[in-house]
């Protein structure tokens, strides 16, 4: 039996444009050892706005507002599960980044120096759909 799941993006925003990826560690349950977004799974029941509000404290311990849903991406994983994946863009408030136990790196980067690092085909997409918004 197939089964569904809903996850959550964000393009962090500094005052200077540029935006916040994370480096997953090698011991993280997806993805090690590749850049990502800040986010993760919607937990059943809970509002979009509020579940990614909730992931990019407990990833990054950041504050944001000006929170928009600008682009969803969906797939079938290797594990037959059906992925939606809704990315939004907001500012941060401060810029000091407190890492969760997923991650050992980050930084504030461009859209150019992003696609010089290791990162999935759907948060390249992201980033690369950014600017249409």
């Amino acid at each position: 039996m197939s089964t569904m799941g809903i996850s959550q993006k964000a393009v962090i925003l500094n005052a200077e444009g540029k935006f916040l990826v994370l480096h997953r560690s090698s011991t993280a349950p997806s993805k090690p050892n590749q850049w990502d977004l800040p986010g993760g799974e919607l937990d059943y029941g809970e509002d979009p706005s509020v579940g990614i509000l909730r992931e990019i404290k407990e990833e990054t311990g950041l504050e944001v507002d000006d929170l928009a849903p600008f682009d969803v991406e969906a797939h079938i994983n290797q594990a037959d599960k059906f992925w939606i994946t809704i990315c939004y863009k907001c500012r941060a408030h401060s810029y000091e980044v407190k890492l969760s136990f997923e991650h050992d790196d980050s930084h504030w980067t461009t859209e150019r120096d992003f696609f010089q690092l290791e990162a999935s085909k759907k948060i390249r997409r992201f980033v690369t759909n950014l600017k249409k918004h």
